[in-house]
């Protein structure tokens, strides 16, 4: 068995794995990396990067449905070749695929180990029965995978993930989705536009990451205006009946229905790769998922030398966290036992679905819980019904809702839906990490006619809410929720 003796390891060669790599090499040559499976992302192979090529499909057939509202017209009936579709899906995806391994190759290859990694202890990694690795630093960045239901198994090949929904031939005639978060609706919707038969069943009532009440029930409501979605299904019977599965269940309105679909699309969220590391060998904290404790600033665990960064954190599973995450994980275990925190920029993440769904900065439930004594913060409101530029692209369903403190009148978050919100949501994500009240927001310039302009209608609205003031700001400063 061969020996290593190294002063970082890294496991996992994704984006988390990669940048705390490159990380680490800034500060000591003595760096390798542990990957198990195939290098390169998630994002690049089956995440972000595929699901926006199935719904730039979506879109163009979108495109002509919507055209007919301005007066334009198509002769004849619009054909979706799904073999064309995830042809071209799989073409780009393999492009975006090949930028990421261009990089992997430009990586020494005494540097990369093939193979699963366990600790033996806090310093001892086995890789397979051909490596042991002793490392003075150890960087945790193996990433997550898809979980669901167990009992789901029974459905065998019919039972199907994102990862699977990328590597089709051919589009499917139905699938029935489960899980109407980030992943169930942007392929439910996508899949919905391409011509296959969708339906999109949730548990108590989530859509997408929304936290705010009023503009999750404005969501749920807008988009199942386009496709069947039940954001709090009730499933009585879901079985395998040859290829297909079997569903029966109970509607919206009540009444028992039956369907029958090609596939079930397991979108019921991801679980942290940390179960299989060996974790219980080592002195490290755990939380009561199994994962590590980690302080967000510094990405170090219990045990002073073991970093973590990633989707393997369970913090935020995005790619720009996951990117921070490696910089500062590999950054610390480079130059450990100098430990420095680094910059965690506000909370930013967009759902691409149409209307896309966007967050930012403190959501509406984290700031219920800090504020609920006292109600030291408001919030202010604007529809894209009629908002102008929406209505000229008719494009005008949407809600927005900001937030903002009591007597500072700083901006604290926003939770939307709407149309090319992703531009929004940039804004106020900037706004947020430079800390700005919403006076200063307001005294920024807004072009006519723009989207943002309904930005602009809901600070106002904010603005009027507020009260501001020193003795204001001293009472919310002593809120309980503090």
């Amino acid at each position: 068995m061969k020996q290593l003796n190294v002063d970082v390891a890294v496991i996992g060669g994704g984006t988390a794995g990669l940048g705390a790599y490159r990380a680490a090499k800034l500060s000591t040559p003595s760096v390798v990396m542990i990957e198990g499976g195939p290098f390169g992302t998630t994002c690049a192979r089956v995440g972000c990067m595929p699901s926006k090529l199935l719904i730039a499909a979506a879109e163009a057939v979108h495109q002509l449905e919507r055209a007919p509202g301005f007066g334009v017209y198509s002769s004849g009936k619009t054909v979706i070749n799904g073999r064309e579709v995830m042809d071209r899906v799989k073409r780009e995806r393999d492009r975006f695929v090949g930028f990421v391994l261009e990089g992997v190759e430009s990586i020494p290859a005494t540097d990369k180990i093939q193979g699963y990694a366990r600790f033996i202890d806090d310093n001892t990694l086995q890789v397979d029965d051909h490596t042991r690795i002793v490392a003075q630093r150890i960087v945790i960045a193996t990433g997550s995978r898809p979980s669901w239901p167990a009992a789901w198994n029974e459905l065998g090949d019919r039972l199907i993930i994102n990862d699977d929904v990328f590597n089709w031939d051919e589009l499917p005639q139905s699938v029935a989705v489960f899980g109407p978060g980030v992943i169930g609706l942007e392929l439910g919707q996508a899949l919905h536009r391409l011509g296959v038969e969708t339906k999109v069943f949730g548990v108590g009532g989530a859509v997408g990451p929304l936290t705010d009440s009023t503009v999750r029930k404005y969501a749920a409501q807008k988009l199942g205006e386009e496709f069947y979605l039940d954001p709090d299904a009730k499933v009585d019977i879901m079985q395998r009946e040859g290829d297909k599965v079997y569903i029966r269940y109970q509607d919206r309105q009540g009444q028992t229905q039956e369907t029958m679909v090609d596939y079930v699309l397991a979108a019921t969220g991801r679980r942290p790769n940390v179960d299989k590391l060996g974790l219980e060998n080592t002195n490290l904290q755990l939380d009561a998922k199994g994962v590590p404790h980690a302080d967000r600033l510094t990405m170090q665990t219990s045990v002073a030398h073991i970093f973590i960064a990633g989707d393997a954190s369970n913090q935020l599973p995005l790619l720009h966290e996951a990117s921070d995450q490696a910089r500062i994980a590999g950054q610390n275990a480079g130059s450990f036992p100098e430990i420095n925190p680094g910059l965690r920029r506000s909370a930013i993440s967009v759902v691409f679905s149409d209307p896309q769904i966007a967050m930012v900065g403190s959501t509406f439930r984290e700031l219920n819980q800090k504020f609920s004594a006292c109600g030291c913060f408001e919030v202010g409101e604007v529809s894209f019904e009629n908002q102008g530029r929406s209505r000229v692209m008719l494009r005008n369903k949407g809600l927005l809702h900001v937030y903002g403190e009591q007597g500072t009148g700083r901006f604290l978050g926003a939770e939307m839906i709407g149309p090319e919100v992703e531009h929004i949501a940039h804004l106020l994500a900037w706004a947020h990490q430079q800390q700005m009240t919403i006076n200063q927001m307001l005294d920024m310039p807004f072009y006519h006619p723009v989207i943002e302009e309904g930005l602009r209608t809901a600070l106002r609205d904010l603005q009027a809410k507020l009260k501001l003031g020193e003795s204001e700001a001293e009472r919310c400063q002593r809120c309980p929720g503090e």
